[in-house]
């Protein structure tokens, strides 16, 4: 027979694997369609945060850099209007 201890302990594992959600885990292996699906979106979502998260860091980059060139720091001033000067010719 079951002692109530171990009843308790029994209890303690199904609640955890309750809050751990496992139970929809394994409904996710066992359907690889829908697994499949959600890591497709889930993979565009997160290339289309990169995407947006990099477009608005180089734009800070370059503007600092503009920023440091009207300051007219002798050494720095130069090699930064280069840089400033190639980004604006490759980007259309």
């Amino acid at each position: 027979m079951i002692n109530n201890d171990e009843i308790e302990v029994l209890n303690k594992i199904s609640s955890q694997l309750e809050r751990a959600k496992f139970g929809e885990y394994i409904d996710l292996m066992q359907n690889p369609s829908r697994m499949i699906f959600l890591n497709f979106v889930s993979g565009i979502a997160r290339g289309f945060g990169i995407g947006i998260g990099f477009t608005i860091l180089s734009a800070l980059v370059v503007f600092v850099l503009q920023r440091l060139v009207v300051l007219n720091l002798p050494l720095i001033s130069g090699v930064i209007s280069e840089i400033i000067r190639l980004v604006k010719y490759r980007v259309p």
